[in-house]
């Protein structure tokens, strides 16, 4: 696994799947964006190192030594390279890098500032729910109040998060310490002509970074083949990001406690992309999920709203299809375990399945698991 920080030396134009419509139409800030936003990037890169024209790579005639040719494969046929790990990060004065996480699903801040944890609880009988898990994520508040949004767990909070302990103040950052959008005013051009559309207004958002704030980007399948310095055409129209090599001390739970107790969580740290919507790939009609030699009851599930995914192939020059994905956050919970540590290990490094070798090496589907 290699590691590297990207740091954005001006503005980022992070699009979404949104498109621009009517006069005075608004472009938000797809903030965090996709990995394959990185993965994009970081291909690239590697192609231009090799002096690959992109049309030849589309089009099967590039020429690649042989270990270039195993990473990268082909534009529709991808090879052992992988985005393990995508998300923001900050550089300390020290130069180590802190991974920053989403605050899980699992979690709720209220505006005073206390976190409550949602406990996955059997209903009485006498209570009739559409819930179709055998256990409903309950949030007990001692009072009603309002959530926060907006909130990101430091690497310290992670690890209490992914053990099962509690969370305080010390423990997350707001967002608007990490970035801010910048609000750019647009004009549509006459096609073919390059002139002023009349009428044709339109704002869109870029996102300024803090001076300390970059992405943490952990690659499977390019060992010793990813760019040691230099920069990065990162998001929309190719504002440049330095990139690095780092160290990242991703925490990893005891595989072999959590097969003895027999319950874990699992949590998206990247967009799931599954055949049956919000289910986990490989879930039988009963609501057991498989996965490797391994087996687990699906007890309960967190998922909020899902999102659809998109983008543009830089590679073949036209849009991505668009797919529905469990949001990054989600979590899911698993009892009744039966199998073996190893599986629960391989989650980490290979993620969930997924039918779709592109997507697979654009890193969805990536996953952290903690103590239930």
């Amino acid at each position: 696994m290699n590691h590297l920080f990207i740091k954005p030396l001006d503005v980022l134009v992070l699009r979404g799947n949104k498109l621009f419509a009517d006069a005075g139409s608004h472009g938000e800030a797809l903030m965090p964006p996709w990995p394959s936003v990185a993965a994009g990037a970081i291909r690239s890169r590697m192609l231009a190192d090799q002096k690959v024209n992109l049309s030849d790579f589309a089009s099967g005639k590039a020429r690649l030594s042989a270990e270039f040719a195993a990473s990268l494969g082909s534009a529709t046929a991808p090879g052992d390279f992988r985005v393990s790990h995508f998300g923001l990060a900050r550089k300390h004065d020290d130069g180590s890098i802190e991974a920053l996480f989403p605050l899980p699903a699992d979690v709720v801040v209220d505006e005073q500032g206390h976190a409550t944890r949602l406990q996955p609880t059997q209903l009485d009988a006498c209570l009739a729910s559409s819930y179709p898990l055998p256990r409903n994520p309950v949030l007990a508040q001692a009072s009603p109040s309002k959530p926060r949004s907006g909130l990101w767990l430091t690497a310290a909070g992670f690890s209490r998060w992914q053990a099962g302990q509690a969370l305080d103040a010390a423990h997350w950052i707001e967002s608007a310490e990490l970035w801010k959008t910048d609000s750019r005013l647009g004009i549509a051009l006459e096609p073919g002509r390059h002139t002023a559309a009349e009428g044709q207004l339109y704002t869109s958002e870029a996102v300024a970074l803090q001076p300390d704030v970059g992405f943490l980007v952990s690659v499977a399948g390019a060992d010793g083949l990813l760019p040691q310095s230099g920069l990065l055409r990162f998001g929309g129209d190719g504002h440049a990001a330095a990139t690095t090599p780092c160290s990242a001390a991703l925490t990893t739970p005891n595989f072999a406690d959590l097969a003895k107790a027999g319950r874990f969580r699992l949590l998206l740290v990247s967009p799931g992309i599954f055949p049956d919507g919000w289910k986990l790939p490989g879930t039988d009609p009963a609501g057991r999920w498989h996965f490797g030699q391994s087996s687990a009851r699906l007890a309960s599930a967190a998922v909020p709203r899902l999102e659809t995914l998109s983008g543009w192939d830089l590679a073949l020059r036209r849009p991505k299809p668009a797919l529905r994905a469990a949001p990054t956050g989600s979590v899911y919970w698993l009892d009744d375990f039966q199998g073996k540590p190893d599986d629960l290990a391989a989650l980490l490094q290979d993620g969930l399945p997924l039918t779709d070798p592109a997507r697979r090496a654009e890193g969805f589907n990536a996953v952290q698991i903690a103590a239930w």
